[in-house]
């Protein structure tokens, strides 16, 4: 059975679908962390595509991973999610090797929200999400606290509306939400997302990132957007090239000078007059004749 707990930020109520404070929804979770010990991954034998990574996340914390295409988020996070097995190194989760676990055992504690979502063989929105029962049910058999966690996830990512549409039928935004959705309803330790935002408009990018943020579990996200990975993670883990930079407060991974060797790009940063997190103007530098 899942246990209540309150939201933090404003979020939709399954009853109205409007927005209002300190709502109440029926998940559970036992925040964990997760180590990295000198993981590094390639498919190749002589070429590496991620090079050791060591670091620490605190159980509940909310990390952003950032860099530039190509510079080895997505592998990193396969790594987590017990799909790439590192060529050498650790993941543990509470301690516990990944690989010592079943794949059902780690589902049963982490959630994952890829970039593609496709489509699902006629599935509806409602069938999509209640796929996140999977990892811990007994039965074929649906309780009225299972109809009730799934709609109340549809409902916190604003889909609930959707309920019986085939999934297939969506935009690529509303999907992401109900996969969002279905990680919710897995009520997952650890909740990993591959870039979540991809997909949506401003209004749900903010929406889902509150959402994330306001969640008892563990998040780790990779994003594009550093305004959004500043104004959410507790932490920033930043990558090039299949190396880690930095992992620190966003405060103190986005200086000018790492964002210009990490991207290379000219930056203006000043302090958000709301969030006071660090905020962004991106220029490229023009060369003189």
């Amino acid at each position: 059975n899942g246990i209540c707990f309150t939201l933090k930020s404003k979020v939709l109520s399954p009853s109205n679908s409007h927005p209002h404070d300190d709502a109440c929804y029926f998940f559970s979770c036992q925040p964990a962390s997760m180590q990295l010990n000198n993981v590094a991954w390639s498919p190749y034998r002589d070429k590496p595509l991620l090079e050791p990574v060591n670091v620490t996340i605190t159980a509940g914390e909310f990390v952003a991973v950032v860099g530039p295409n190509g510079s080895g988020k997505t592998s990193l996070l396969r790594c987590l999610y017990r799909v790439n097995r590192p060529s050498s190194g650790q993941v543990l989760l509470d301690g516990q090797d990944i690989w010592s676990l079943s794949a059902r055992q780690c589902a049963q504690r982490i959630a994952t929200v890829l970039q593609d979502t496709g489509a699902e063989f006629g599935l509806s929105v409602f069938e999509m999400a209640e796929i996140g029962l999977t990892p811990m049910s007994t039965s074929w058999k649906r309780s009225e606290n299972d109809s009730r966690i799934i709609e109340n996830a549809l409902a916190l990512l604003d889909v609930g509306h959707l309920a019986d549409r085939a999934f297939d039928s969506l935009s690529g935004g509303e999907r992401q939400r109900v996969m969002i959705a279905r990680a919710l309803v897995q009520c997952p330790d650890v909740l990993i997302l591959d870039e979540p935002t991809n997909h949506l408009d401003i209004r749900h990018q903010l929406e889902v990132l509150e959402l994330l943020a306001s969640l008892p579990c563990t998040v780790i996200v990779s994003l594009h957007d550093l305004s959004l990975a500043s104004a959410y993670a507790d932490r920033v883990l930043v990558m090039k090239a299949g190396k880690m930079q930095d992992f620190a407060p966003p405060s103190h991974v986005f200086t000018e000078q790492q964002i210009k060797q990490v991207f290379d790009v000219e930056t203006v940063i000043d302090e958000h007059p709301i969030t006071q997190r660090p905020r962004f103007s991106f220029y490229l530098h023009k060369k003189q004749d």
